[in-house]
């Protein structure tokens, strides 16, 4: 009799079991990242530049000074640092910029940005940085956007067969970089 109903509780309990983690998987699997890693890319001239970055997006949050602190170092994106690669060497406000991969950082403020390329580009948001790893710094302004970009979002685009400009747009604000290929 205890064979009976040890062999009639597995007969309900496993297909319900199964079942049930059956149903998790499914909804596990079907959940999107909120910062999903995605990547900008373009050809100016002969150089490819690649950008990898996680876009978060703004769901109603207060981003600047807020989510994204005024006068630290940002990641630029979500998870792990964001990453520029130049297929060729550039100009970068009068500095040569050799071809290769960098961390790409920001100190936002309220008025004016210093936009970072990094030595460092494969770290933890911006848990790593280190100043004397730099390239370059640059000052930018952030301009004001009248329609708000929900998902932080970077464009490379070619301004001609030598200069393109880099940006990134988030919430009501974005910041551009301009380069020429040497």
């Amino acid at each position: 009799m205890k064979n009976l109903f040890f062999i009639l509780f597995l007969f309900v309990s496993v297909p319900s079991f199964a079942q049930h983690e059956h149903h998790n998987t499914k909804t596990d699997s079907t959940t999107k990242p909120k910062s999903p890693r995605t990547s900008a890319m373009a050809m100016v001239d002969d150089n490819h530049v690649h950008i990898d970055y996680g876009s978060p997006s703004v769901r109603g949050r207060n981003i600047w000074n807020g989510l994204v602190a005024y006068g630290q170092v940002w990641a630029t994106g979500a998870h792990k640092a964001t990453w520029i690669e130049f297929s060729e060497d550039v100009k970068i406000n009068s500095q040569i910029v050799p071809k290769g991969k960098y961390g790409f950082f920001t100190i936002p403020d309220k008025k004016e940005w210093t936009i970072i390329l990094s030595k460092d580009w494969d770290m933890h948001l911006a848990d790593d940085y280190k100043a004397e790893n730099d390239v370059i710094r640059l000052k930018v302004k952030p301009k004001k956007t009248k329609v708000i970009t929900e998902a932080l979002t970077y464009k490379v685009k070619s301004l001609d067969n030598k200069k393109g400009q880099i940006s990134m747009s988030w919430e009501y604000l974005t910041v551009s970089l301009n380069f020429e290929n040497q």
